[in-house]
């Protein structure tokens, strides 16, 4: 029998990979960094062989989908920001298995799902900044899963969340499950300061995510749901923030109980608002 190990909200700035290479930026994203190694820490040591990923970088226009290819190789430069990454070389093996899975249990629930296993779908960096920093060493398997969901609801996202956590009980894989996106994500207007890369867009959003993560530090997610939608229109949520409704979902959306344990400390990039939060299991 399948178990979730450890979930996690993370950032995946493509400033952490600016961070590692020589230049006026090296070392700005060290504590987003560490957050990173400190789960794939954690993951080791629980016997976690699988990464799931609800990555806001990959678009769908129209139902669920998930990259479940059995192997995942290349050099990827960002087409949003190929100045930021460029040329990042990976190397992953996939969970089939798993992936056809969680679309068979998703399909079950009305959740129009289809797993993909297609040479030439390649990753997004939602799943490949987090992949730098918690598999380096190819250690885990890893399954992406589209999260930024043009058409869709939270409702449909909260039950795929759920299809997840049933077909990962379901499966034998001991499972990390990370909701890959930002708190609040209206980035910088276009021509501002280099310096901006440092800062949010607004003071407004700040509060407003440094409220949500409060709420998360005490559990009040009956609140949080209620908000969710409003939230996520009124701070851009990245993706309509539905890797979160997955991840809440998964976990019991408004009946889960755990009190969120933030790695590091809340950042913006941008103009955008991020976190490493880990969501203890309960």
């Amino acid at each position: 029998m399948g178990e979730i190990a450890l979930a996690a909200k993370i950032t995946h700035v493509p400033s952490m990979y600016i961070s590692e290479l020589p230049g006026p930026h090296q070392g700005c994203r060290d504590q987003a960094i560490a957050g990173h190694k400190e789960l794939s820490r954690r993951a080791r040591e629980l016997g976690v062989d699988t990464i799931v990923v609800f990555d806001v970088h990959w678009l769908v226009n129209a139902g669920y989908h998930i990259n479940c290819n059995s192997a995942f190789k290349g050099i990827y430069t960002s087409n949003e920001l190929p100045h930021f990454i460029k040329d990042m070389e990976y190397s992953y093996s996939g969970n089939p298995e798993l992936g056809r899975l969680i679309a068979e249990c998703a399909n079950a629930k009305g959740v129009n799902t289809l797993a993909h296993e297609v040479d030439s779908l390649e990753l997004e960096y939602g799943t490949l900044v987090p992949c730098r920093y918690m598999n380096e060493d190819s250690h885990f398997k890893v399954v992406s899963i589209a999260g930024w969901c043009a058409w869709h609801t939270h409702e449909e996202s909260r039950r795929f969340g759920e299809a997840v956590k049933e077909a990962i009980e379901k499966s034998d894989s001991k499972v990390m499950v990370l909701a890959s996106g930002s708190l609040s994500h209206r980035f910088n207007d276009n021509g501002s300061a280099k310096e901006s890369m440092f800062e949010i867009s607004d003071e407004f959003y700040r509060q407003v995510d440094l409220h949500v993560l409060n709420l998360w530090q005490q559990g009040q997610w009956k609140t949080f749901t209620d908000m969710l939608g409003t939230y996520n229109e009124t701070c851009h949520g990245e993706g309509g923030m539905h890797d979160t409704a997955m991840l809440l979902g998964m976990l019991g959306w408004d009946k889960y109980q755990g009190k969120a344990e933030i790695l590091g400390e809340y950042f913006a990039s941008s103009g955008t608002g991020q976190v490493n939060a880990v969501f203890p299991l309960t």
